[in-house]
């Protein structure tokens, strides 16, 4: 028998190649979607969507914002398609802080009143700080100008200083939640806890994300076509590598959120029996009222 690698072609013979016609950024694309609809269906399917409404809220409007982004804003004006864009972040942005609120209540349901105020003020200042020295903010004229050009740097502005103010207060959350949840409610293997890992994982990567382009802007020179394409490059393995690390995320929730939590089942079966005396006591009344001879008289 001949090597294989020995082995020569006839010229008749044509070796046949494969054409992958998908560039990474969408592959990755269609695997985030594809992993959001899987994790909406665990969220509704399991009855977490009743728990978590807010955090479910927030995994469709990011299905909704990938799908118009892909497909419908290509189909608008460029003008157009921006004020939708910017629109539906602005959305995202409050419910990611609706989230933030939803998962704290959940994993410090049993701290009082005071350990809230500490807790809230607590990181409620660190995000103020971290949003009054990170980045520019735009002269107050900017801001209150009425064309459409400003509204859209308004909008723009929310969504920026929104995700840098969301995100910081998503990874205290989850520091918080890992030192201190399972004294107050919110332990290991809680879904609460683990959802606030999730997001604090997803928002220290993006925020890392974030400073890292700016300081390459920032300390990058570029004279050559070459050092400007070297430089794109970089910023797309970056933005990949984010991308993956959040499909790692939701592949944790979806994980997560499919197994219950310990003691679910007793909880259940508990509820059941207590259901269950409830209606054998509703029956029982009505028997003993009609044998019971006075009362017939």
């Amino acid at each position: 028998m001949r090597a294989f690698g020995r082995t020569k072609l006839r010229p008749d013979k044509v070796a046949m190649h494969f054409n992958f016609d998908f560039s990474a950024s969408q592959i990755l694309w269609t695997l985030t979607f594809a992993a959001l609809l899987v994790l909406l269906v665990v969220l509704l399917g399991r009855d977490r969507a009743r728990r978590f409404p807010w955090f479910t809220a927030s995994i469709a409007t990011m299905g909704l914002l990938l799908l118009t982004t892909e497909l419908m804003l290509p189909k608008f004006s460029r003008i157009t398609g921006t004020l939708i864009f910017l629109a539906l972040s602005d959305i995202d942005v409050l419910i990611v802080l609706m989230v933030v609120v939803e998962v704290a209540r959940r994993a410090f349901r049993g701290v009082g009143q005071l350990g809230w105020m500490i807790g809230t003020l607590a990181l409620l200042g660190v995000a103020a700080a971290v949003l009054a020295f990170w980045g520019p903010w735009p002269s107050w004229s900017t801001v209150t100008a009425t064309s459409e050009l400003a509204t859209i740097r308004l909008m723009d502005m929310i969504v920026d200083k929104g995700n840098l103010f969301t995100g910081v207060l998503t990874i205290g959350l989850g520091v918080l939640v890992t030192l201190f949840g399972r004294r107050y409610g919110g332990g290991w293997h809680s879904h609460a806890q683990r959802i606030a890992i999730g997001l604090s994982t997803a928002s220290l990567a993006q925020l890392t994300l974030r400073g890292t382009l700016q300081a390459i802007g920032m300390h990058t020179h570029i004279q050559t076509q070459a050092d400007y394409e070297r430089l794109v490059g970089l910023r797309d393995k970056l933005i990949h590598a984010n991308n993956v690390l959040y499909l790692c995320v939701m592949a944790w929730w979806i994980a997560c959120l499919w197994v219950d939590e310990p003691g679910a089942a007793s909880v259940a079966e508990g509820e059941a029996d207590s259901l269950g005396a409830r209606e054998a006591v509703a029956n029982e009344e009505p028997q003993a009222e009609s044998s019971d001879p006075d009362a017939q008289n």
